[in-house]
């Protein structure tokens, strides 16, 4: 499994007080995930950054690039960068702000829509292996916590 590693020594620093410690316990799971997520998408041609915005563009949500780049905690050159690929590839599409003409509102076109749905499902594939150690009620529990640690009791 992606997440426990056979290194020598790591039960023995596991159990030290940074074993504990919540940032590099969730560095720890972002880098083992990332390693998953990054090998299913390659079959896709595409990233976890590429896949996110790929993601939001089949959203329904309509973000700009500028929401794209805040709630990715992207630099905006990065997101577009990774909209222009996406964009070449047929992808997504780029059209003009409903409120603020000088935005970019990122969308999806049916060929990106066709490529997200068959990208989820390998990536749930590879969520499921990494939490496969948690029942689905502590998958569920962690992503709520996660999810209320970042925006609050709302979210």
């Amino acid at each position: 499994m992606a997440t426990q590693s056979t290194e020598v020594g790591t039960p023995r620093l596991a159990a030290s007080r940074i074993g504990n410690d919540i940032g590099l316990l969730l560095a720890k799971l972002h880098a083992a995930g990332s390693v998953l997520n990054n090998r299913a998408l390659a079959d896709f041609g595409l990233r976890e950054r590429s896949f996110s915005v790929l993601t939001l563009a089949c959203s329904g949500l309509e973000p700009t690039q500028r929401e794209l780049a805040d709630f990715l905690s992207l630099d905006p050159s990065q997101v577009v960068s990774l909209v222009d690929d996406l964009e070449r590839r047929g992808l997504v599409e780029r059209t003009q702000g409903k409120q603020d003409r000088r935005a970019k509102i990122i969308t999806s076109t049916a060929e990106g829509r066709k490529m997200h749905t068959k990208a989820r499902s390998a990536l749930d594939a590879c969520e499921h292996e990494q939490l496969s150690a948690l029942t689905t009620a502590e998958a569920d529990q962690l992503r709520a916590l996660l999810r209320k640690a970042l925006w609050g009791a709302g979210a």
